[in-house]
């Protein structure tokens, strides 16, 4: 039954082109680039994951934002939370919105999910009624957590054999960690990202968002793709473990290859490059503006258009390799120079270089940004307790699938009794009693 819902197979889909992708923004206003009108989009034929059901144990940041990209391509998924809890997420403010309570926060995380409260230490033949109808779960505890309620992967693999069972953990089942809890920040300190991240003679910075959560929920949500995929040939579910510390190491790319390869311990560089220059954030009249030139011609360029001909003929800086051995005299000559314009008058005097260059926006001005509002990223959705919510939309468009955000996230325990009567046939008696007994909300 589940490997029927699953097909990677074409279907008749109309093309969604990045016109397409933004055509719901058209009527364009001045705040955040939300169109009038709400998206009022159905899961259909062109959702690549129409017909998966994802079971979602998971809250804060990696397990929720998996799985919301996960539902995005048109997966059903139900948030299974804790009674008059929640996610812990839904905390986390202020913001809050003004009439749920929830936490702005929640809302970058879990659009287009069902949420459904159950005690899953009393629910537990819920639990196992739910798995059977699912293809998909995904949950985040602390290692071992789930087996105390014989929801661990060698329990319910024999209640439903096909399961894709992915665990998302701070630093995977096996190791002398195994039993710690995960945080982004603890990771991202243990896995090296904060000792290279700051100004060179600063303290370690973390990044302004939980950069190691994200990246882990985006493999999750790569290696249940993949899982899938390989289900329709070997008709076998199998568990999948992602963990933080592991995926922040994969981060390190080049800094890592550098000491496993050359003995070369990292460093702090702020915002400029270990092995190009220049590249990195110039002060600017009224902000910050980052350029870069990554080859010797680019780099002459960038020279020419800022009336210093000279300086790439100068044997200091003829090459990269010259110009990263004299790094401090050629960006206090370039940083005096961009100091004495606007941000936004270098960049017309830029327009069409050859080299990158770009100003470090507020959000406020990311969001107010034309290509931001030409893309229509944000979207806009109905809340039942709050008229609307705005999102940014999926970055990934595709020529002949949909993905996109349908639903505002679920208030807690929204979908409780349509979930537990459509999806296990349960009568609105037993629900209620149920409820009576505190095992739902």
């Amino acid at each position: 039954m589940w490997l029927q819902r699953f097909r990677f197979t074409s279907v008749a889909a109309a093309r969604q082109s990045l016109r397409s992708f933004a055509a719901a923004s058209d009527n364009n206003n001045n705040n955040n680039n939300v169109s009038d009108h709400f998206e009022t989009v159905s899961v259909d034929d062109r959702h690549p994951l129409k017909g998966i059901r994802i079971l979602d144990l998971t809250r804060i940041v990696a397990g929720p934002y998996c799985t919301m990209v996960l539902a995005d391509l048109g997966a059903e998924v139900i948030k299974v939370e804790r009674p008059h809890f929640g996610d812990e997420a839904r905390k986390w403010g202020p913001p809050f919105l003004e009439h749920s309570g929830d936490a702005t926060y929640f809302l970058s995380s879990n659009r287009n999910k069902q949420s459904v409260c159950i005690d899953i230490k009393r629910g537990r033949k819920i639990m196992h009624e739910l798995i059977k109808q699912s293809d998909v779960l995904v949950e985040n505890y602390v290692p071992g957590t789930l087996d105390r309620y014989d929801l661990g992967y060698e329990q319910v693999r024999h209640v439903n054999p096909k399961l894709i069972y992915c665990t998302i953990s701070g630093y995977g089942a096996v190791g002398p960690y195994a039993k710690r809890p995960g945080y982004d920040v603890i990771a991202s300190s243990m896995g090296g990202l904060l000792h290279i991240t700051g100004e060179q003679e600063g303290p370690p910075s973390k990044v302004g968002v939980a950069v190691t959560d994200i990246a882990t929920g985006l493999y999750a949500h790569g290696a249940i793709l993949a899982a899938l995929l390989q289900r329709q040939r070997t008709q076998r579910g199998q568990k999948i473990d992602v963990n933080l510390l592991s995926t922040c190491c994969s981060l390190l790319i080049n800094v890592a290859s550098n000491y496993l390869n050359a003995g070369t311990e990292a460093k702090r560089w702020g915002t400029a490059h270990s092995s190009i220059v220049p590249y990195q954030s110039f002060k600017t009249v009224d902000g910050y503006l980052t350029v870069g030139a990554g080859s010797d011609a680019q780099f002459v360029e960038l020279c020419q258009r800022l009336k210093i001909e000279e300086v790439p003929q100068n044997d200091k800086f003829k090459t990269n390799r010259d110009r990263v051995k004299n790094r401090d005299e050629l960006v206090n000559l370039l940083a005096k120079i961009l100091a004495q314009n606007t941000s936004k008058n270098w960049m017309n005097l830029f327009e069409g270089a050859s080299f990158v260059v770009g100003p470090v926006n507020s959000i406020r001005e990311v969001f107010e940004d034309e290509h931001i509002q030409a893309i229509g990223l944000v979207k806009k959705l109905p809340h039942s307790r709050d008229q609307s919510v705005k999102v940014v939309g999926p970055p990934v468009v595709y020529s002949e699938a949909r993905n996109d955000a349908r639903t505002a996230p679920p208030m807690l325990g929204e979908h409780t009794d349509e979930m537990l009567n459509k999806l296990l046939g349960y009568e609105a008696d037993k629900i209620a009693e149920l409820r009576e007994q505190g095992i739902i909300q």
